[in-house]
């Protein structure tokens, strides 16, 4: 063991830290492959059998070569590493993901490639190599018990297929997990199949007449992913032993070299070491580089193609599941490695298994993002491959390039600027951006059994001469002078320098001469390179030149995310312990500052648990060390800030910046390639036993396991290493010491990192039905723990001030953030309906599950009414405001057929997506859930035991949580869906005096919103409504429906009529307007008459509107919701303006003025808003606390409007008497003496005036006035045009000398506040404009 403790101390500097062997245990035998009993057992479960009961039993329906044994893992050296304890299980079923398999001498036999990687729950990964290949089988036991297979095999056919009968039985029954199952079949190539197929109706194998082989897996396992350097091993050593003659040492010597005597590079150097024939020769990037991703990204880009890749990478940052399918393990992982390794700052933080075992197949209804591979059988049709949930995912078929893409996500900002300089790196490499797939790659050169290998002499002579190349290449070319070159390379003040004195053409010699050394260098090296090596080097090229592209890309978008993230905390500790309830990041002002068209991406990227991560990592770094991909992007910021000092950091422009460091990160790899930093020790003849380890041709021998489970002790790396680890281990000694509750804060710390990730890897070891189910409960956490922070977010964010004051940030939330938060919300709720699915039914499932609902019930009111016809429902008492508009029965199939009626939406996902947006603005989402649920035998057919939906404490939360989005209003579905039909019903209410109720004219009404019109509707006589209250008093109105197009918010009604008949006078309360879908409801208050010689002798009115609350509201009298969004002109306040009685409320001259600072001030508030955020600005120039109604009480302040008789004089009348009189003094010349700037204005005052009096409206008095305060704020003349009516002398007459007209500072003050809105372009409501000529 002291041995074993040598070699596992110096773990962490090793190039490999296992060697592995699996295969078959001939001393065991031929076992079944226990997981395919256990994916019996879960697709018995899932189709509601027994599973204890399918799970026993051998298929014998299934050829014996082509069913799955187990395999073992052999041998592993060395027996454990300290730092990466060796997992048995993990390994075997990565190493060989469908168990043994068996062929026969007719089948082909080439070896295969495929690589692994095992996340741990630390989120450390470690990667698996493994090379496979096809051994004899020489144990008598097992080519017998292959042969009893047969024979079982062959009788269980011939009883269950009779020549006559059809083998439809075994085809129909098509589950939906059935070509999920392909991935137990191995995935041969034609040929094989139907050899196979021949040599079956031949009595498949027979011992006598053929030869058995079974596969066997050599398998690497290292820190880090060098994958070619270990393709390149294990090919070698696969190449020894299938040889005509011994290679040059025992195997041992090669095993004990890569595990003991390899180090790992250091960074930014390369490293050479000596496979069996050839040496191999890798590198790993410098600290300040992007990280080490030694996968071939040209080839994902061939296999996919540039716009699907950048689409699924598009997906990947935005959290979606992504589902890979491909027949080779070798794909599956280079699409999944070579686009997380694109994500470069950002880690990926969900379930990532590239290749999933066969196993895990149930992992596929996890409710959570993943990145997963599956491998697909020959000829299996995508349309049978059914998925336990589609709505959010990203089905990427590599083989057939081919990709289906989830419903409605944001593109990738400057996406074809960024896809044309993409393809202009892979055609300057020679390859087309839309190439195809390349033919399916075999293993490494020189791995094919049938090749002659060279001569151990040649090798040894080839060797030799490159070895002297290589010591004078080190030594002889001037490390120093390299050091010098790469010192001032790294110092970016050094190269600005040199770059200005390059332009001013002064050149810096040594530096020259330096450069034009090592450029030589390369050249000269470059022909010395063999083919393999040349590939490798342009390949390694190709794909840090790629990933830069994509690494500049996110250094520009986020080039200040700095600025916006909040430093709250004084230290870890208490970060750490409050992290649930921290604000990190300043969203808001930073979607503020972005340019426009990055905003749809942006606002949902920054919600992602990878962008949350990064900032967590950015505010732990004041405490601890700099995370190492955070540390290389925050020098990127720095160096782009120092070449763009000119740029203004908080302007963002859209431009597309391309990267401009590419010809530089290729030449830092091709020197670490060319020049070889360091070699590693020759393998050698070890201390063993004489006659162990025979060379025997094609067969791998067992290797003698004392000499390779230990370690060298004097290994001068593998000492320093144990020193480093010794001096750590005394400082965590230390620190325990100073630190009491040490374990607490770990623990706190431990839990405050993994917040919010989920499970990153499925336990693939043990792998029984109770880990199944505990596995699901903590999904069902999970989804629990996520339904709660996301409607605490959106509450939060809806809450207004009281958040500003929780100290949340920003008072106001945008469309944007808001739209991003519910469609997230819509995410989540498909992934709840979709775990723990029986049968898939179509791509939503909460849609597929409530027209499950909407049958059922349906078909119980079809039997009640056929029991009994006419049922009495006793009525509620409705109080005296909701008589004239009943409230909206609640109903959710009223509801799903509102949906299902709108032609706009043409998929399942989409009406879900609507359905929940609806119910959200209704303030029934909950409601309608529960209802749903609420039918528990349906829930149980639909759902297996252990689904979220049948945890019934959990489901109950869910619900609450959910109930809590009552609380504020949402307007997600109007504001969404603006072209579809709308049915409205307007209600017009007379005041309640039956004598002034009646009107014999022809009424008409326009309704306005902030999408449009419904232009003029005329109301038939006919539909007068005489209704009850509960005291039986009567109650007239005028109700009528119409349908059109989607208003949005509605914000005026223009009312009028015809003034037709005797009773043409008609004294109106107020009209109501509901919008039948989402029940909103909105009142447009009036108290005036319209009609002829009565009041300001008005037929059409322009009335403001508010939202009202819905009755059920009212009656659960929530104390807590957000501020009503628009307030209508009050009653009181038109009646007393406006001198119905000439008597009522006066307000001092001081409460005018602050009430027109007021309104003012609200029209600059609404200009400071993003635009998709203002709302009406019809309300803040019309309404209650309006700029007009301000106005109105200036100009009535000392205003002497009773006259004779009553009859009511108005303020438009002084407006028409003082423009009377500039018209006549302009007639008679006495205007022609004033400055010509006045002279204009008054023109202009009295033509405004004249175009609002010749309009064919009859909008009254009042009307007109509004109309031209409307017009001169528009138009900027309202402080141009004061002073003249203040000038005029008709003020003398009409006005009262305590008048604020007649107070020349007030009026001043006044002028000085209009002119303050000069700076706003102001826009008028067409309703308020209709006809006006100018």
């Amino acid at each position: 063991m002291s041995g074993c403790s040598a070699g596992s101390s110096a773990a962490p500097c090793r190039f490999a830290h296992y060697f592995v062997i699996c295969g078959i245990d001939t001393e065991t035998g031929l076992e079944p492959d226990q997981l395919a009993a256990l994916y019996q057992w879960l697709e018995a479960d899932r189709q509601g059998k027994d599973p204890d009961t399918a799970a026993t039993g051998e298929n014998f329906e299934q050829s014996p070569l082509k069913r799955t044994f187990k395999s073992k893992v052999l041998a592993h050296y060395p027996e454990n590493v300290e730092w990466n304890p060796f997992d048995q299980d993990a390994v075997n079923m990565l190493c060989m993901p469908k168990g043994l398999s068996f062929r026969t001498q007719t089948d082909r036999r080439d070896p295969q490639f495929h690589s692994f990687i095992i996340t741990k729950e630390d989120g450390s990964r470690t990667y698996g190599f493994v090379h496979t290949f096809y051994e004899e089988v020489t144990s008598p036991q097992i080519c017998s018990a292959m042969q009893t297979l047969y024979q079982m095999h062959n009788a269980e056919h011939a009883s269950a297929n009779p020549p006559t009968s059809s083998s439809s039985s075994s085809s129909s029954s098509s589950s939906s997990m059935d070509s999920l199952a392909g991935s137990l079949d191995e995935a041969d190539s034609p040929n094989s199949s139907s050899s196979s197929l021949l040599a079956c109706k031949a009595g498949g194998y027979d011992s006598s007449r053929d030869t058995l082989y079974v596969s066997k897996a050599l398998c690497l396992i290292t820190p880090m992913p060098f994958m070619h350097a270990s393709r390149r091993l294990l090919s070698q050593l696969h190449r020894a032993v299938t040889a005509a003659t011994a290679p040059p040492l025992p195997l041992e010597s090669y095993v004990y070299n890569i595990l003991y005597e390899v180090p790992l590079p250091a960074p930014g150097r390369s490293l050479k070491f000596h496979g069996v024939y050839e040496p191999i020769v890798c590198q790993r990037p410098g600290l300040g580089e992007l990280p080490l991703a030694d996968f071939s990204l040209a080839e994902a880009f061939c296999l996919l193609g540039l716009e699907n890749l950048i689409q699924v990478f598009t997906c990947t940052l935005l959290e979606m599941q992504i589902l890979l399918y491909s027949q080779d393990y070798q794909r599956l992982m280079t699409v999944a490695e070579g686009i997380t390794t694109l994500l470069f700052p950002f880690q990926w933080q969900h379930v990532y298994v590239p290749i999933l075992p066969a196993s895990l197949l149930h992992f596929l209804d996890a409710p959570v993002p993943y990145l997963m591979g599956l491998q697909s059988k020959e000829g299996t049709d995508r349309s049978k491959l059914e998925l336990p949930q589609e709505a959010n995912l990203c089905f990427v078929d590599i083989d057939n390039h081919y990709i289906e893409l989830p419903e409605d996500f944001p593109h990738l900002p400057n996406k074809t600027e960024f896809i044309q300089e993409l393809s202009e790196v892979l055609l300057r490499f020679g390859i087309s951006p839309n190439t195809g797939a390349p033919p399916r790659t075999r293993a490494c050169p020189g791995s094919n059994p049938g090749s002659t290998p060279s001569t151990p002499g040649r090798e040894r002579k080839t060797v030799a001469l490159r070895q002297l190349e290589d010591d004078g290449r080190n030594g002889n070319l001037a490390g120093e002078e390299l050091a010098v070159l790469e010192l001032l390379q790294e110092n970016v003040t050094l190269e600005r320098l040199h770059a200005l004195t390059k332009r001013t053409g002064v050149t810096v010699a040594r530096m020259e001469t330096l450069r034009g050394k090592v450029k030589a260098q390369s050249a000269e090296c470059q022909g010395g390179l063999t083919g393999a090596e040349k590939d490798e080097l342009k390949n390694a090229k190709l794909n840090i030149q790629l990933r830069e592209v994509f690494a500049s890309r996110f250094t520009t978008m986020f080039a200040d995310y700095e600025a916006f993230v909040i430093q709250s905390a004084p230290d870890l500790e208490s970060w750490l312990t409050n992290r649930e309830q921290m604000h990190n990041f300043d969203k808001a002002s930073f979607l503020s500052d972005q340019p426009e068209p990055y905003l749809p991406f942006l606002s949902h990227f920054i919600e992602t648990q990878m962008f949350a991560t990064f900032i967590d990592n950015k505010i732990m770094s004041q405490w601890e060390e700099k995370e190492p991909l955070l540390r290389v992007f925050d020098t990127r910021i720095d160096k782009a800030r120092l070449y763009n000092v000119q740029r203004a950091p908080s302007l963002r422009s859209s431009i597309y910046q391309r990267c401009s460091n590419l010809k530089e990160s290729a030449q830092a790899i091709e020197q670490r390639l060319m020049k070889i930093d360091h070699t590693a020790i020759h393998p050698h003849l070890l201390d063993m036993k004489i006659g162990q380890g025979k060379y025997e041709q094609g067969f791998f021998p067992k290797l003698q396991a004392d000499v390779l489970n230990t370690g060298p002790i004097n290994n001068k790396w593998s000492h320093r290493s144990a020193t480093a680890q010794q001096k750590k281990g005394r400082h965590i000694q230390q620190t325990e010491h100073l630190s009491l509750d040490n374990d607490l804060k770990e623990k706190y710390m431990q839990e405050a990192r993994n917040l919010g990730k989920n499970l990153r890897q499925p336990k693939l070891s043990d792998l029984s039905p109770a880990v199944i189910a505990q596995t699901n409960w903590k999904f069902v956490e999970g989804l629990l723990k996520e339904c709660r922070m996301k409607t605490k977010r959106m509450l939060v964010e809806k809450m207004g001030w009281e958040a500003v004051e929780l100290g949340h940030g920003e008072a106001n939330i945008t469309g944007l953030e808001e739209n991003t938060l519910i469609a997230s919300l819509c995410d989540l709720l498909e992934r709840i309906w979709s775990h723990g699915l029986q049968v898939k039914q179509g791509k939503s499932a909460l849609w597929s599950h409530l027209l499950h609902y909407q049958a059922r019930e349906e078909r119980l009111l079809e039997q009640q009414q056929a029991e009994s016809p006419v049922s009495h429902v006793p009525e509620r008492r409705k109080s005296d405001c909701s008589i004239a508009m009943p409230s909206v029965r609640v109903s959710l199939i009223q509801d799903m057929r509102h949906i299902q009626s709108m032609s706009e939406i043409k998929t399942d996902v989409g009406r879900a997506r609507a359905w929940i947006r609806l119910s959200l603005e209704k303030k029934v989402l909950s409601q309608h859930l529960k209802q749903l649920l609420s039918r528990q035998a349906l829930t149980k057919n639909l759902y297996k035991r252990y689904a979220f939906l049948r945890c019934e404490e959990e489901k109950e939360q869910f619900l609450f949580h959910l109930l809590s989005l009552n609380t504020v209003d949402y307007f997600c579905f109007t504001s969404v869906f603006t072209t579809i039909m709308i049915p409205y019903r307007v209600v017009i209410i007379p005041i309640k005096k039956l004598s002034n109720a009646m009107t014999t004219s022809n009424p008409w009404v326009c309704v306005s919103g902030e999408l449009g019109d419904s232009g003029i509707m005329q109301i038939p006589k006919n539909v007068l409504e005489i209704t009850f209250d509960s005291a039986f008093r009567p109650h007239t109105h005028i109700s009528a429906f119409f349908k059109c197009q989607n208003l949005g918010k509605l914000t005026t009604v223009q009312l009028g009529h015809d003034n037709a008949g005797l009773l043409a006078k008609w004294l109106v309360d107020c009209v109501m307007v509901r919008n039948e879908i989402t029940g909103h409801t909105y009142r447009f208050p009036c108290g005036r008459w319209l009609g002829k010689g009565i009041d300001d002798g008005s037929l059409e009115r322009v009335l403001i509107g508010e939202l009202v609350l819905s009755s059920g509201e009212e009656d659960s009298g929530r104390c807590c919701r957000t501020p009503p969004l628009q307030r209508s002109p009050s009653q009181t306040r038109r009646i007393s303006i406006t001198s119905l009685s000439g008597r009522g409320y006066k307000p001092t001259s001081a409460q005018i003025q602050e009430a027109i600072g007021e309104a003012v001030n609200n029209i600059i508030k609404h200009f400071h808003k993003p635009e998709k955020e203002r709302g009406s600005l019809t309300v803040l120039l019309c309404g209650e606390n309006s700029l007009v109604a301000a106005l109105e009480q200036f100009f009535h302040h000392g205003f002497k409007s009773s006259r004779l008789f009553q009859k009511t004089v108005f303020v438009w009348d002084f407006v028409e008497k003082a423009v009377i009189y500039m018209e006549s003094a302009d007639q008679m010349g006495d205007l022609q003496e004033t400055a010509e700037p006045l002279g204009m204005t008054c023109q202009s005052l009295c033509h405004y005036v004249n175009a609002i009096n010749s309009t064919p409206r009859n909008i009254g008095k009042d009307g007109k006035f509004q109309l031209l305060v409307c017009l001169g704020a528009r138009d900027r003349l309202l402080p141009q045009w004061l002073p003249l009516l203040v000038e005029c002398p008709v003020i003398q007459q009409m006005y009262e000398d305590i008048a604020l007209l007649r107070d020349r500072t007030t009026v001043n003050a006044l002028i000085g506040v209009l002119e303050t809105l000069h700076d706003f372009p102001i826009t008028l409501e067409a309703s308020l404009i209709k006809c006006i000529d100018l």
